[in-house]
């Protein structure tokens, strides 16, 4: 948005410019096309819930499922969270309305989900020797 603001300022503060080059900003991100019926929402307070964000998406479409982020340990929202929808269409239709819009204050980006990448097994303990030390492959000897 900082760009944004910058032509403004070239263009001498023309609303009706800086709506125009906004749109076109707009547009070019939403370029991509949906593959998926899932939604990735970034930008979110940190007071939004699950039902605030089913709520503000459900004019678009029949939403399946729609859930926020939390950290495991504190609870608190991250900051994201994802809407899936029942069909490619109506996700569309939902970023394309709900892109660079104002939710609980704060203003949102929907982009598409990109599916979840596979992370390796955790790597297993090794048992203590029996001088009741370890080799620890970073540092070397542990006690």
């Amino acid at each position: 948005m900082a760009f944004v603001s910058n032509i403004r300022r070239i263009l001498g503060g023309s609303s009706s410019a800086s709506s125009i080059l906004q749109s076109q900003l707009v547009s070019i991100r939403c370029n991509t096309t949906l593959t998926s019926p899932k939604l990735f929402i970034s930008g979110l307070s940190r007071l939004t819930t699950d039902e605030k964000l089913k709520e503000a998406f459900s004019p678009f479409g029949q939403i399946v499922d729609a859930k926020i982020v939390t950290d495991r340990a504190t609870g608190r929202s991250k900051g994201f969270g994802f809407v899936t929808y029942a069909s490619i269409e109506e996700a569309d239709k939902a970023r394309e309305g709900m892109y660079a819009k104002m939710l609980d204050g704060w203003v949102i980006f929907v982009d598409p989900a990109k599916p979840r990448e596979t992370r390796p097994p955790p790597q297993q303990q090794q048992e203590p020797s029996e001088t009741g030390f370890r080799t620890n492959k970073t540092i070397g000897w542990c006690g």
